[in-house]
């Protein structure tokens, strides 16, 4: 079916349940931001394949809302189709709450999937369509009767992921929550979010595509820890390791009559944006809405960790050495596309060591392609590649000891002024931050600023967040910390952050410089500690494409300082033509 199609399919089913209104969300049951294809309904529905998005149907109309990163992409994917595109953020467009505030009728009906929306999303929605007295319908899927050959839930197995790599035993981090459950004289806690199960437990898995996450719930108490997940994902060895911590293994449907029989004299505490309407009113008890435990353990990385980061940039960087000085060398010379450069930088990367996989589809963008942000290209309409024009390559690998992200730009040949003129903004933006002193636990907001202040002084800026948080061998957006206008959460020391300014000119190019950065404090004063970041990428910023009188002593003795040490941490583990070519690419302007 079409797009059209599917549409007139759903309506017909909304009529006979008698709603008005349906929403189909990108996440899963998990809230996760990438999903198993099993939950891909509004990609499904909607033809938009970017990973954030939400859809709704109403009887006469469609919308699609995303943010600033997809816009060209929607639309492109919803031409031809009856679905609106709504540009999330921009001026004078409503979100997609107050649109339906705006068309339900009084005493209207509004569906969704109840395992697919958060509590604490259903709470905005109940508080702004209250005064319409809008009820909610939510115990079914309507997606589910028309998606004839939907993908079934991943079946992957789980593994182990070693302490070697970890840092800390599983034993540890459950006595770690359940000081923290006392602390708040909490009885129960119950987990959803897939990435915080996977470091609790120590575990890993392939159910999620770049993601080493396992489908499960997870429930902690002072005497239970217990683990909801099909028994074909745990071999005897698995269960075996996990036992020896008091692990116990129950189905993974069968969490929600598992709430349903708490005492009710007990308190539970669930995330409100992590946990579904659905797992919230299996519970019996009281429930405590609150932050994850998980959360901030998680993102605060260990010794280990950190050290394990550290070699996963080198690993990587290697890789991208590898891959550049072969590209260099064979644009305009060998028939190449965005598609088949993805593929090639995939096969640089996997022959590092401890290589596990990707940590997200990689953005090839070249020319203009490179202004589309979140651009994914496919074999059929992949652009081809000259030695002409800039290329902007945004990837990432798995590695047992991190996991990585790096964007960079580069001029494939004939740079121009006005490319250089963008592109050292932008990296001016990207230094200041990596430079950056500061009180310790400031939040993302304060810090974003940093970046975009050269930006700013021209009337220029651009519409994705600085940063985000960075998993352990795990998802490769991690909260709860990032680097935005709206980021209010601290930046604490340990944790592992992207910076990542760009600039977008549509039907022109893109631009943007990723590293990956480690928080630590540095300092304490009268005034308290105060904290620098330790960029961990290694991998050399385009020289070709810098209009030094742009930038600052400070600013260029930084780049020196940094690709000297990309120089000093690669050159070892390269060929001799390779290290003359990083030697160049690294040298002092």
């Amino acid at each position: 079916m079409k797009t059209n199609e599917k549409l007139k399919a759903l309506r017909e089913i909304m009529q006979q349940k008698g709603i008005d209104a349906y929403i189909i969300p990108s996440g899963d049951s998990h809230q996760s931001e990438y999903v198993a294809s099993h939950w891909k309904a509004r990609s499904w529905l909607s033809g938009f394949t970017g990973s954030t998005g939400i859809c709704v149907v109403t009887m006469d109309k469609a919308g699609l809302w995303t943010d600033s990163r997809y816009w060209l992409q929607a639309a492109q994917q919803l031409k031809d189709t009856e679905i609106e595109l709504f540009k999330m953020f921009s001026p004078g467009v409503p979100d997609f709450r107050n649109w339906l505030a705006g068309e339900l009728a009084a005493d209207a009906t509004l569906g969704f999937d109840g395992s697919l929306l958060s509590v604490k999303e259903v709470d905005i929605l109940k508080r702004l369509l209250e005064f319409k007295k809008v009820k909610f319908s939510y115990k079914e899927d309507l997606i589910a009767p028309i998606w004839k050959d939907r993908p079934s839930i991943p079946s992957g197995e789980a593994t182990i992921f070693s302490e070697e790599f970890a840092g800390e035993s599983v034993s540890s981090k459950i006595a770690r929550v359940r000081v923290e459950l006392m602390k708040q004289r909490i009885d129960y806690h119950i987990i959803s979010a897939l990435d915080e199960i996977a470091w609790l437990f120590n575990i890993r898995g392939t159910d999620i595509a770049y993601n080493p996450v396992v489908i499960s719930y997870a429930f902690l108490s002072q005497d239970d820890a217990c683990l909801f997940i099909d028994d074909n994902k745990l071999s005897e060895a698995t269960k075996g390791e996990l036992e020896k911590s008091g692990v116990k293994f129950f189905p993974y449907n069968n969490v929600f009559e598992f709430l349903s029989l708490m005492p009710e004299s007990k308190k539970l505490l669930l995330d409100p944006a992590k946990v579904s309407l659905k797992l919230k009113e299996a519970i019996a008890c009281e429930a405590v809405e609150g932050n994850s435990i998980i959360t901030t353990f998680k993102s605060v990385k260990n010794e280990v960790e950190q050290d394990g980061f550290r070699k996963a940039h080198i690993i990587d960087g290697i890789a991208l050495v590898h891959f550049f000085y072969w590209l260099e060398n064979n644009v305009g010379k060998v028939e190449l596309d965005e598609y088949i450069l993805g593929n090639i930088l995939h096969d640089f990367r996997s022959k590092g060591e401890n290589y596990m996989g990707d940590s997200f589809n990689p953005i090839v963008g070249y020319k203009e392609n490179g202004a589309i942000v979140h651009y994914s290209a496919q074999s059929e309409t992949a652009a081809k590649i000259d030695a002409d024009g800039m290329l902007l390559i945004d990837s990432g690998g798995q590695y047992l000891t991190g996991t990585t992200d790096i964007t960079r730009t580069t001029s494939l040949g004939n740079p121009t002024e006005e490319e250089k003129y963008y592109f050292t903004l932008v990296l001016a933006g990207h230094i200041e931050l990596a430079m950056a002193k500061f009180p310790k636990n400031s939040n993302g907001a304060m810090l974003d600023t940093y970046t975009r202040t050269a930006l700013w002084k021209k009337g220029m800026n651009y519409g994705h967040g600085t940063g985000h948080g960075v998993g352990h061998h795990l998802c490769v957006h991690e909260g709860p910390q990032g680097i935005s206008g709206k980021s209010f959460k601290p930046i604490l020391a340990g944790s592992v952050t992207t910076n990542e300014p760009g600039m977008y000119l549509e039907g022109k190019f893109g631009i943007r410089t990723e590293n990956v950065m480690i928080c630590h404090v540095t300092d304490t004063t009268q005034y308290g500690d105060f904290c620098e970041f330790e960029t961990i990428t290694m991998h050399p910023i385009d020289l070709k494409l810098i209009n030094k009188e742009l930038l600052n002593k400070r600013q260029i003795n930084w780049l020196n300082v940094y690709h000297q040490e990309v120089y000093e941490k690669l050159s070892p583990f390269l060929e001799d033509n390779e290290r003359v070519w990083l030697k160049d690419h690294t040298r002092k302007i």
